[in-house]
């Protein structure tokens, strides 16, 4: 996808990439005692199971120098269609956040995709991602990194990434949500008068999961249910994208304002994520200012 080959080019334009075995030097720790002590070395763990069926699995990136009180993680999250793809599709974000911000941790997640109607995303895919952090939780503190996190979704990770910070982190442990091209509203015309839309969205949910005559196209649809605890949402979206439309994005534009989540609404010339270098260089600085406003490392 040309998105993820600019990026890893600006991310080896813009900076150093950070390499996952560098060990570090001893540190002086600031306890009273001022004892010597060895940082830990940068630890990566690939393909962590956190269910049974062999889908759930996530890779965790952890930098040296990490403790409990202060490194804080970003989950990313394909898109697919909710029936297709890969954590490896996203693989690219993980060099630019190494990168601009290497004191944090990255998790890139896969969850069982969907496969109607035997396998239904909705709402398998959000409880994927509330199983990744009920078990980032249980290990914190054996891996030393604090329990706050924020989302990169792009597509429909992105629609999954919101729909579980706005329906199921009753915590807010989730302190922002980058919405790459994600699909917001789906009683929009465009998805809502599109033939058979309607017998495609119950394909892919379990009617067993919602109310008898539930409404899946508001259910479904961030713009739909998202209130005033949402976390910090940024918003990117193409004029041209012939699979999420820029009605989408105004859309949840105005639910979040009427709402009154902070956002910001980002629109580039091109389609679903085919846009130019300049445009994706604007997004990884939107995306780095949100990480040190809304997810800082404390001193």
């Amino acid at each position: 996808m040309k998105l993820l080959y600019i990026l890893c080019l600006l991310a080896t334009m813009s900076w150093s990439c950070s390499d996952s075995d560098e060990t570090t030097t001893d540190v002086i720790t600031p306890d009273t005692e001022m004892e010597e002590a060895v940082a830990l070395e940068a630890l990566t763990l690939t393909d962590v199971p956190y269910g049974n069926d062999p889908a759930q699995v996530y890779d965790i990136y952890l930098p040296a120098g990490r403790s409990a009180a202060k490194t804080k993680m970003i989950i990313l999250i394909h898109g697919g269609g909710w029936t297709e793809g890969d954590k490896e599709n996203v693989s690219a974000f993980i060099n630019l956040v190494q990168s601009q911000h290497p004191d944090y941790g990255v998790v890139n997640m896969n969850y069982v995709l969907a496969d109607p109607p035997a396998i239904p995303a909705f709402p398998n895919q959000f409880l994927d991602v509330q199983a990744v952090i009920n078990q980032l939780n249980d290990t914190s503190s054996e891996l030393q990194f604090n329990n706050e996190y924020a989302f990169i979704g792009l597509s429909a990770g992105a629609h999954i990434a919101m729909m579980y910070d706005y329906t199921y982190d009753v915590d807010d442990q989730v302190k922002f949500v980058a919405n790459i091209v994600g699909p917001a509203d789906f009683t929009d015309p465009f998805y809502a008068d599109g033939p058979g839309f309607e017998i495609y969205i119950a394909a892919l949910t379990d009617e067993t999961a919602y109310p008898e005559d539930a409404n899946y196209s508001e259910l479904l649809s961030p713009a739909k249910v998202v209130t005033a605890s949402a976390s910090p949402t940024l918003q990117f979206y193409g004029d041209q994208d012939p699979l999420v439309p820029l009605t989408n994005g105004q859309r949840l534009d105005t639910a979040l304002s009427n709402a009154g989540v902070p956002h910001i609404f980002t629109i580039y010339e091109g389609g679903h994520g085919d846009w130019d270098a300049t445009s994706y260089l604007d997004v990884q600085q939107k995306i780095g200012a949100y990480i040190d406003l809304y997810l800082p490392i404390e001193d």
